[in-house]
């Protein structure tokens, strides 16, 4: 196939397009490099089935889509809760205005499959665990709202112009290549880079809360199934469905521990019901979490250049979250 992925020289696109071209599909990446990373995507650069554009969704127009285009993954999309909250406008322009831009583009595009990457934070804080896909939409935070907005536009186009798409709400994605900005975020980021650095790892609250976190090379296997299957309209869920806790996390890692404030806004737990995506997609979260670590440490050089948080400048970077979300 040939494929078009938006974002895919970020964290989890670099990994999908690392699968789609092993695959031996096509596939054009676009992406505007503000947290994504062409080191991402290096090792695949002499490969003659890629091709990478830069270009930001958000903002350039019109949009051309190749026409022999026949699956459309987007993850293009800004992420993370505190700088949602600071600045929701670039939120709205990115996840929302950019697969709005990204929509039109596909307008008499004859596609066979349009693949959205939703979020799980759509729930809020849940009544039910695991969380089914029919659980209240709650956005507590600008970013999740956004991803919200984003896949309603989505499945509308669905609706009047007969796109055939599946949007995968995803849970606690981690592994290779996950994000080191500057912004405070991803907690592999932070506990990674504390590692190197010989610093204590910053748990939040006592490390009980649980997160089902789903590893990334998962993850990309359930976009390609998502696409290859019959499914259109609909969303599904994909994460292991078995939570495991920060502190086994940080057991894991191997270090010392030192903890903050739990924040408000975030559950004690987050579980997916992940009936559907066996049922429907054929998928499951293969990798277990001490096999997933274990594969971090071993690449850990990858975040030698992130920046190593203490509850200082936690404390300092989170205070809009505090401020907003009690």
């Amino acid at each position: 196939m040939r494929c078009l992925v938006t974002g895919g020289a970020g964290f989890i696109g670099s990994n999908l397009v690392e699968l789609l071209v092993d695959k031996g599909h096509e596939v054009l990446v676009w992406d505007n490099f503000s947290t994504g990373r062409a080191q991402n995507l290096s090792h695949l650069e002499s490969s003659d089935r890629l091709q990478i554009e830069e270009i930001d969704i958000a903002s350039d127009h019109p949009l051309e889509v190749p026409p022999d285009v026949d699956w459309v993954f987007h993850l293009a999309a800004l992420a993370d809760i505190v700088p949602s909250i600071q600045n929701p406008g670039a939120y709205f322009q990115a996840n929302v205005v950019g697969t709005f831009n990204l929509l039109q583009a596909l307008n008499d595009r004859p596609i066979k499959k349009f693949v959205y990457a939703a979020s799980s934070s759509c729930y809020g804080i849940p009544d039910t665990f695991p969380t089914p896909e029919t659980a209240p939409n709650r956005p507590q935070y600008p970013y999740a709202l956004t991803k919200l907005l984003g896949e309603h536009l989505v499945f509308h186009w669905g609706q009047v112009y007969g796109l055939p798409a599946v949007s995968l709400r995803l849970f606690n994605v981690y592994g290779p290549r996950s994000r080191t900005s500057g912004t405070y975020g991803a907690v592999f980021g932070v506990f990674l880079a504390q590692k190197l650095a010989n610093q204590p790892f910053t748990v939040v609250g006592d490390g009980t809360q649980t997160r089902d976190f789903t590893y990334v090379t998962d993850v990309a296997e359930a976009f390609l199934a998502a696409a290859e299957s019959p499914v259109t309209q609909d969303v599904i869920n994909i994460g292991s469905g078995n939570p495991r806790s920060v502190n086994e996390v940080v057991e894991l890692l191997g270090g010392p521990i030192t903890f903050i404030p739990k924040r408000p806004g975030e559950p004690d737990c987050t579980m997916a019901d992940a009936t559907k995506a066996a049922k429907l997609l054929r998928w499951s979260a293969n990798t277990p979490l001490e096999e997933g670590v274990a594969q971090l440490v071993q690449g850990i050089d990858y975040w030698r250049d992130a920046p190593v948080w203490t509850p200082e400048s936690i404390s300092n970077a989170t205070k809009d979250w505090f401020r907003y979300l009690s």
